[in-house]
């Protein structure tokens, strides 16, 4: 970790000396000469120190490499990915605490120290002669603001790290070879909540409500009030809240760390920071992001207009172009990795807001609701706003969120229909079989329409949102329906994220059990592909129904034309495993136990 530090250091300074050589600030300057010390005697050093701790938040985007630190996409019941990764070596079952992902332990882990050390030393930093900044904050302001941006990220990664290995060691301070490691323990599950509340709740009261210009992607007051809310839904929802499958998981001193004594008043408490975040984020500008009347248009400029109104916290991307192409068709100059699973096309609604697909038959052929007016078999006869003519009738008159996530065969797609059948210009028998849709679908949401993958220049800046407003409504409407029922507010959160998917309101009436079921599906449409379905099947303790079942696809290896009925055919995709309550928590990885004995490894691995 020393060498670690030093390293970073080391950046710091470089980009120092080449940044202050006119005013003469610094002549010369070692890079082991370079302390901690030296780092927070300057106010300039000490927020570069800072930036540094941005580096460790997930690039969620990428699903395929390890750094991007995100198997959970397709390791949910939204994604299938054409190659060997992680996420799809999680729906085997054959993994285990030798050969999980580590970096998901070791990266936020990093991140912390670095924001501890921050905020341990940066009182010791002169800001008295640090120029007020472009937005009128005087240097001891932006001090202030620097201790919440820390505060937030202290929580965000403790967060992290608590929604994939459940309770965790809670580090409020930095470490040294001094310290007896021993003594480092996992807090129960209640405490470490109460910490990352706790930490919001400073970051809130010293943060910005926006940010503007060039501190786009630094932390707001939004962010912290929108963590705040998720982690105290996730505290009240069945894994954590009243859930007996752990009550043997114990800790130092045979402290219970997941307690199985149920709380009610958890719901209420998440309801409350919910509707917090709202008020607040409105007050200060945040809504949905509507920009035109075109429901359609709506949801796609969500993802493709940067730091939009609806956006509360996001991480620049940069030029990021792997997503394009992981999702990009094969004759386009695409990869076909990415794939939406059969089940979540399934499950997008009609336009009319009905449900065209009630369950499965033993084979996997669907129950259609025959009130919706889906139709499985024959080809549209016309256009629809969305879709050619000439495409299969399951597509047709579909949700617009719907032609936003999904790619079909025959659907347009910069500046041609696209042809996913097994001897089509993006199937599997062209080039030699390799990087083809294995489900017979392709990712469309977060691409670009104006993108050309076979042409240089063409890729845009891209952010991805770990906060926004729909999803701050969505918990507030479950949170809510659980505390209370589905009262007048329920329906109108819900609603609200509704009509701008241009879909009617939920039918008066429906119980608390129905209201649920709801929301759930609101919630699994909404935010597809965005890291929050895993995460919510194992929350609600559904997982073993959406993921240790039989999968289905398309024929991807048949058809000879966009209207060939062969492509269409329903076949075995591939058996998922979920083991139950073992795969809710993922273990900690073998190395880390191995070098410090005395952690308690979760139950199961």
């Amino acid at each position: 970790m020393k060498q670690y530090i030093k390293f970073v250091l080391a950046i710091f300074l470089t980009s120092a000396l080449l940044t202050s050589c006119k005013k003469g600030f610094l002549d010369k300057v070692y890079d082991e000469d370079l302390t901690i010390d030296s780092v927070f005697a300057s106010a300039q050093y000490a927020e570069r120190f800072l930036s540094s701790a941005y580096f460790s938040l997930p690039e969620e985007p990428e699903w395929i490499e390890w750094w991007g630190r995100n198997p959970f996409t397709t390791a949910s019941d939204d994604l299938e990915c054409t190659w060997g990764v992680f996420g799809n070596q999680m729906n085997t079952g054959n993994w285990n605490a030798a050969t999980v992902e580590q970096n998901i332990y070791r990266v936020y882990w990093e991140g912390i120290r670095k924001v501890n050390i921050f905020i341990e030393n940066i009182d010791k930093t002169d800001f008295s002669e640090r120029e007020p900044s472009a937005w009128g904050r005087t240097g001891e302001q932006q001090r202030q603001e620097f201790k919440g941006e820390a505060h937030f990220l202290r929580a965000f990664y403790h967060f992290i790290e608590m929604r994939v290995h459940g309770p965790v060691s809670i580090l409020n301070r930095s470490l040294s070879t001094a310290d007896d490691y021993t003594q480092i323990k996992r807090s129960p599950y209640d405490d470490c909540v109460a910490f990352v509340v706790e930490e919001c709740d400073k970051a809130a009261a010293l943060l910005p409500a926006r940010r503007v210009d060039v501190e786009l992607g630094r932390a707001t007051k939004m962010a912290a009030l929108a963590l705040k809310a998720r982690i105290l839904l996730y505290a009240a929802s069945p894994l954590y809240n009243g859930n007996s499958d752990y009550a043997n998981f114990k800790g130092d001193q045979g402290r219970t760390l997941i307690s199985p004594n149920y709380d009610a008043t958890k719901w209420q408490k998440a309801a409350d920071a919910a509707r917090d975040c709202m008020t607040q984020a409105e007050a200060a500008g945040y809504m949905l992001y509507k920009p035109t009347n075109d429901p359609y248009q709506n949801f796609y400029r969500l993802f493709i207009d940067r730091w939009n109104d609806e956006v509360l916290f996001a991480r620049n991307m940069g030029n990021f172009n792997r997503l394009e192409y992981a999702s990009g068709a094969k004759g386009m100059g695409g990869w076909s990795g990415y794939c939406p699973t059969q089940e979540l096309v399934d499950a997008f609604q009609m336009a009319n807001g009905t449900t065209p697909i009630t369950g499965y038959n033993a084979d996997g052929s669907p129950i259609i609701n025959a009130a919706s007016g889906y139709q499985e078999t024959g080809y549209a006869a016309t256009a629809g706003a969305n879709y050619p003519a000439g495409v299969r009738n399951m597509y047709v008159n579909r949700e617009p969120r719907f032609y936003v996530s999904v790619n079909f065969n025959g659907q347009r797609w910069r500046g041609r229909q696209l042809e996913l059948h097994n001897s089509g210009r993006d199937g599997r028998a062209v080039g030699n079989g390799q990087d083809y849709p294995v489900t017979g679908y392709l990712l469309r949401k977060f691409a670009d329409e104006q993108i050309n993958l076979t042409q240089a220049g063409t890729f845009t800046f891209k952010t991805w949102i770990y906060f926004r407003m729909a999803e701050v409504y969505l918990n507030y409407a479950e949170a809510l329906n659980e505390a209370q029922g589905p009262t007048a507010d329920v329906y109108t959160n819900v609603n609200k994220v509704r009509e701008r998917a241009g879909l009617p309101g939920l039918p008066a009436g429906l119980s608390k059990d129905q209201m649920r079921e709801r929301i759930r599906h609101e919630r699994r449409i909404e935010l597809a592909f965005e890291t929050q379905r895993y995460f919510d099947c194992n929350r609600w303790k559904i997982a073993p129904e959406t993921s240790n079942k039989t999968f289905y696809r398309l024929s991807y290896d048949k058809g000879t034309s966009i209207q060939d009925d062969a492509f269409y055919q329903r076949v075995v995709l591939k058996r998922r495993i979920f083991e139950a309550p073992k795969h809710y928590l993922w273990p900690i990885p073998q190395t880390e136990i191995d070098r410090a004995l005395w952690i308690i490894q979760n139950p199961g691995w």
